[in-house]
């Protein structure tokens, strides 16, 4: 796995937009080697903002939608449409804006498909069983960009502290007693993101800065589970300066004055 790289931004309005900008970079590079992408996308406010940050960059275009595959890396095990789903803010704020492919955009099924939280993870599961090649190694894609929130607790996807999906080694779990409503979640699990190329971790507000300080330490990720979200290639620490306000200097490089 690799080593975080930690950067801060001024605050979470120039995050968003720098993040965005690294989407747009890194999808654009991904394409123009192999001819297609994967980006799997985060829900939160961060996460959101991020993706309406993509739409509005005009460089958005330089992206080839149509050849590009959307994951998410969690879901909460709602009805399609629902307003609290992870799908359905990436839809209002990028995905209704662009013209992807519908069969590339990979969500996780709610309880109005007719199938059991459980029965959801194990269809993910077959998704991306399908959509991994040889050469990922594994029972998912090597993910060019995975993008995630961390929560105050120190949380990824729909991983908590102390739960039993953090021992899983299958690659989709149903999620629930989830200490933070709904109760009852779908996620990937953190074999798929540490198979990942790269992994971003994107922060923002003093409320996170514990979780983000208890990340980069040495901490097991059963305790933290951010601690255990590492890319193959790359690991990034996306913060703003709340986020990142107790973490030694020494370990973040400022992006912005």
């Amino acid at each position: 796995m690799s080593v975080p790289n930690v950067i801060v931004h001024r605050d979470a309005d120039m995050l968003a937009k720098a993040a965005a900008a690294r989407v747009i970079t890194r999808t654009v590079d991904a394409q123009s080697g192999k001819g297609s992408a994967s980006l799997v996308l985060t829900g939160g406010t961060i996460g959101i903002a991020t993706l309406a940050e993509i739409a509005a960059n005009p460089a958005r275009d330089a992206i080839d939608w149509r050849n590009l595959d959307i994951w998410w890396g969690d879901e909460r095990f709602l009805p399609s449409g629902h307003p609290e789903r992870n799908e359905t803010g990436a839809r209002k704020a990028l995905l209704d804006h662009v013209d992807v492919d519908p069969d590339r955009v990979h969500v996780m099924r709610g309880p109005d498909s007719g199938m059991t939280a459980e029965e959801s993870a194990e269809a993910y599961a077959e998704e991306l069983r399908k959509a991994a090649r040889p050469e990922d190694h594994g029972p998912a894609p090597s993910f060019d960009v995975m993008m995630l929130g961390m929560g105050p607790d120190s949380h990824v996807a729909s991983l908590f502290p102390g739960m039993p999906a953090l021992y899983e080694t299958r690659p989709v779990v149903a999620v629930h007693g989830a200490p933070k409503p709904p109760p009852t979640r779908i996620s990937l699990t953190l074999p798929v993101i540490q198979a990942s190329r790269e992994v971003w971790l994107i922060a923002a507000g003093e409320e996170k800065a514990g979780a983000v300080r208890l990340a980069l330490s040495d901490s097991g990720p059963v305790q933290v589970p951010a601690a255990g979200a590492r890319g193959r290639q790359r690991t990034l620490f996306l913060l703003d300066r709340a986020a990142a306000s107790k973490i030694p200097s020494s370990l973040s490089r400022p992006s912005s004055p």
